[in-house]
């Protein structure tokens, strides 16, 4: 009778052990098909960051060229509002006892 309890017990821990092994080969199974997802997810946020990379240096290089215009479109209208300034005040100073040219920060109307 001994024997046959001793069968019927490894018997069962025979079975209990393919129950382990089904389990980690299901696990196995799903950590594979996590990776490759998670592979394709990350392949495809890779490429898409690469492309806004190069749209935002694409974009940076656009408005620095367009601020450099722009800067030397305002620099040359500066530039001129100086120059007929200073040719107003050489015409007003020339006509002195017309006109006097006062140095003074207040306005009043």
């Amino acid at each position: 009778m001994e024997d046959k309890y001793v069968a019927i017990l490894m018997e069962e821990m025979n079975s209990k052990f393919e129950l382990v092994l089904e389990g980690h080969q299901v696990l196995r199974s799903d950590m594979r098909r996590m990776e490759e997802t998670l592979s394709k997810k990350i392949d495809e946020n890779t490429t898409r960051i690469k492309i806004n990379t190069e749209a935002i240096a694409a974009l940076d290089k656009k408005l620095s060229k367009r601020i450099d215009e722009v800067d030397e479109k305002l620099s040359k209208r500066i530039d001129a509002v100086g120059a007929d300034l200073k040719a107003h005040r050489a015409d007003t100073e020339a006509h002195h006892g017309i006109y006097q040219v006062r140095e003074s920060s207040t306005y009043k109307e």
